[in-house]
């Protein structure tokens, strides 16, 4: 049945989702890599596809910035339109010089101050974890692919701008070991565990807070393209 964000009906999404934040880069992927693609959402323009790669059902679907809108768009997946497997992929800003532009990581925990998990479900961890099991594929496609990855702990924050005073982006890297920064996995992964559904991410560095070096809008949309090709031979 349809939601008040979401006007798919049941069928029409596959069982595996790829999430990432703009919904013009769900549907950059549905055109430059699905067959017989169908639009089943574009409710607040929030683009959503199911086609076929190589075969095999798969959607795409945008899920909007921060932890609130993923939040709803994921659960919504999980709990209405029989969602099994959701991956994130996104955008991320380097915490380190050892993380370059255009790096792909696989998220293997997620730190974050957000409320989201306690309020929701009452986890107090502020850390929260992707499936295992889905990650472990992830990071087998992106072999097969001959795709290099590095694997470690993102930071889901819940601002994008931070004032003078605040815990600036070294100190949540010395003490939480957070090599980058998104703002979706943590609340997607404590959907995920409160549903007993699997979730996992994989973010390309957008940007870094240490060189100040940054891709412009139109390259996060068109040339992350390795991410998406491991979340699309993962899910073969």
């Amino acid at each position: 049945m349809p939601t008040p964000h979401n006007s798919a009906v049941s069928g029409q999404i596959a069982k595996t989702v790829l999430m990432p934040g703009d919904p013009l880069r769900a549907k950059m992927i549905a055109e430059t890599f699905l067959e017989n693609v169908v639009k089943f959402n574009d409710v607040r323009n929030m683009f959503g596809y199911t086609g076929t790669y190589k075969g095999h059902p798969i959607s795409v679907m945008g899920s909007g910035m921060g932890m609130p809108s993923i939040g709803i768009y994921s659960f919504e997946l999980y709990t209405q339109y029989g969602v099994e497997s959701i991956i994130r992929i996104g955008s991320a800003g380097a915490y380190t010089d050892q993380v370059k532009l255009y790096d792909v990581i696989l998220a293997d925990s997620a730190y974050s101050e957000s409320s989201f998990a306690s309020t929701a479900f009452g986890y107090p961890e502020d850390v929260q974890y992707p499936d295992q099991e889905l990650t472990r594929r992830l990071e087998d496609a992106a072999k097969k692919l001959g795709i290099p990855i590095s694997k470690g702990r993102i930071h889901s924050s819940d601002v994008f701008y931070r004032g003078t005073g605040s815990t600036t982006f070294q100190e949540i890297y010395r003490d939480h070991g957070c090599v980058a920064v998104e703002m979706e996995s943590f609340a997607l992964f404590a959907n995920a565990r409160y549903l007993n559904k699997k979730a996992a991410c994989l973010v390309t560095i957008s940007d870094s807070l240490v060189t100040h070096e940054a891709t412009s809008a139109e390259e996060r949309q068109l040339s992350f393209t390795k991410m998406m090709e491991i979340a699309l031979e993962m899910a073969l």
